[in-house]
C-alpha cells in the first residue's frame, strides 16, 4: 500500500506540476480503483493531496512570474463559497452517479481543449506581427485601440461564471478543479497555456482549502495512504514543473487534453457498468 501510494503520488504530482491540473482527475480514480477507497473518501483524500501539491507548485511559479495573481484572486473570491456548497452536495449523491458526473465533465473539458487548440493554431497565423510601413503602423495602432476599449465587464463576467463553476465542481467531485480551470483560462479568458498552468495551481490551492474546511468533522481520510501520497506528489510536482517549462504551449495543451480523454473514458465505462 505504501509503495503504491508513493509511486502514484510521484506520477500525479508530475502531472500537476507540469500541466497545472489534472491531478484530481487521476487521484480520485487511483484511490478508488487501485487503493480501494470509496468514492466519497477518495474525494476527501484527493482534496488534501491535490491541494498540498498545488500550493508547492504555485509558490515555485510565483517566483518566476508564472502566475496571474489578479485572475487567481477573482476565481478564489467566487470559487471558495461555491466549493463549500459543492461539498454539501457531494454527501447527497450516490457513488456511481458521482463518478459518472466526473467522467462526463472530464470528457467535455478534453473535447473543448482539443477544439480550441485547432482554432488557436489558425488564429495564431492571422495574428502575426504587422511590419512597419504600407499602413502597418496604423494597423498596429488600431489593434491597440481596440484592446484598450474592450469592455472590462465581459472579462469580469467570464471570471465570475468560470470561478463559480470550478469552485462548485471542486467541492462536489473532490478534485482541485485544474481539469476545468486550465480549459477555462485558455478558452474563456484567452490566457497563454504557460501562464494558465501557474495560475491554475493557485486557484486549485484556494478551492481545495475551502472544500477541505467544509469537510472538517465529517471526513475521515486514511492518513496511511494520504501522507505518503502527498509527500511523493509534492516531489513529483517539482519535477513536472521543470519538464513542463521545456515544452511548447501546443504540446502542453494536447497532452492535457489526451490525459483527460483517457481518464474520462476509463471512469465513464466503470461507473456506467456499476449503474447497470
Amino acid at each position: 500500500m505504501l509503495a503504491a501510494a508513493t509511486v502514484l503520488g510521484l506520477v500525479i504530482g508530475a502531472v500537476i506540476g507540469g500541466l497545472g491540473g489534472g491531478g484530481g482527475v487521476l487521484t480520485v480514480p487511483a484511490l478508488v480503483y487501485l487503493l480501494g477507497e470509496s468514492a466519497r473518501d477518495a474525494t476527501t483524500s484527493s482534496v488534501i493531496i491535490v491541494g498540498v501539491t498545488a500550493v508547492v507548485g504555485a509558490l515555485a511559479r510565483i517566483r518566476s512570474g508564472g502566475v496571474d495573481m489578479r485572475t487567481a484572486a477573482g476565481f478564489g473570491v467566487v470559487g471558495i463559497p461555491a466549493a463549500y456548497l459543492g461539498t454539501l452536495l457531494n454527501h447527497r449523491v450516490a457513488q456511481p452517479v458521482l463518478l459518472l458526473a466526473f467522467a462526463v465533465l472530464t470528457l467535455a473539458a478534453a473535447g473543448a481543449l482539443l477544439l480550441n487548440s485547432r482554432h488557436g493554431a489558425t488564429a495564431d497565423c492571422g495574428n502575426a506581427p504587422v511590419p512597419v510601413g504600407s499602413g502597418g503602423a496604423a494597423t498596429t495602432v488600431a489593434m491597440r485601440t481596440d484592446t484598450e476599449v474592450r469592455p472590462m465587464l465581459g472579462s469580469l463576467a467570464r471570471v465570475v461564471v468560470c470561478g463559480v463553476a470550478v469552485g462548485l465542481l471542486t467541492g462536489f467531485l473532490g478534485v482541485g478543479g485544474g481539469f476545468l480551470v486550465v480549459p477555462a483560462l485558455v478558452i474563456a479568458l484567452r490566457m497563454p497555456m504557460t501562464l494558465a498552468v501557474g495560475t491554475s495551481l493557485l486557484i486549485i490551492a484556494m478551492n481545495s482549502a475551502s472544500s477541505l474546511v467544509s469537510r472538517l468533522g465529517v471526513a475521515h481520510p486514511d492518513w496511511r495512504v494520504v501522507a505518503p501520497f502527498a509527500v511523493a506528489a509534492v516531489a513529483g510536482a517539482l519535477i513536472g514543473k521543470r519538464v513542463g517549462e521545456r515544452l511548447s504551449a501546443a504540446t502542453l495543451t494536447t497532452s492535457f487534453a489526451v490525459l483527460l480523454l483517457l481518464v474520462g473514458l476509463g471512469v465513464g465505462v466503470q461507473s456506467t457498468l456499476a449503474l447497470m
